[in-house]
């Protein structure tokens, strides 16, 4: 069941690979992010060398009835992706790669878990983006048609 997607994303880059990796949240995070209160537009995956990676800049609303215990919550705070070792070293290898980022794609539930789909991405030029606007736009006109 998907919680959040990053539109944006889809329509600024090509996704190449995808991946599925854990996140570390606080207890009125994952409550926040399972009520869907979860932004991750101009968001971006973070690597620590080969050791770490973190979700920078997505924005995870306060709790509200966790309020009075979140004095000194910061929303964009970074967090921690749980990845295998050898997902880690390859992610880093693409990330050294020019003209290639990795960036966060989706958050879903699997089995109770908060999941975070992300991928290696080249981005789009300019006329690489009208033509996903065209294609679109016809195969919004065509169903119109169909269903008419």
């Amino acid at each position: 069941m998907s919680i959040a997607e990053n539109k944006k994303a889809y329509f600024d880059y090509s996704i190449l690979e995808n991946f599925e990796a854990g996140l570390v949240l606080s207890g009125p995070e994952v409550k926040a992010v399972k009520k869907g209160e979860i932004n991750l537009k101009g968001s971006y995956i973070s690597l620590d060398g080969t050791t770490a990676a973190f979700l920078v800049k997505a924005y995870i609303a306060p709790y509200k009835p966790a309020a009075t215990y979140q004095h000194a919550y910061d929303p964009y705070q970074n967090r921690q992706l749980l990845l295998r070792r050898k997902e880690l070293k390859y992610l880093f290898g693409k990330s050294q790669e020019p003209g290639l980022t990795i960036i966060p794609l989706k958050i879903f539930l699997k089995g109770g878990l908060i999941k975070l789909s992300l991928g290696t991405a080249r981005g789009k030029k300019k006329f690489d983006k009208r033509e996903s606007i065209k294609k679109r736009d016809f195969e919004r006109r065509k169903r119109g048609l169909l269903q008419a």
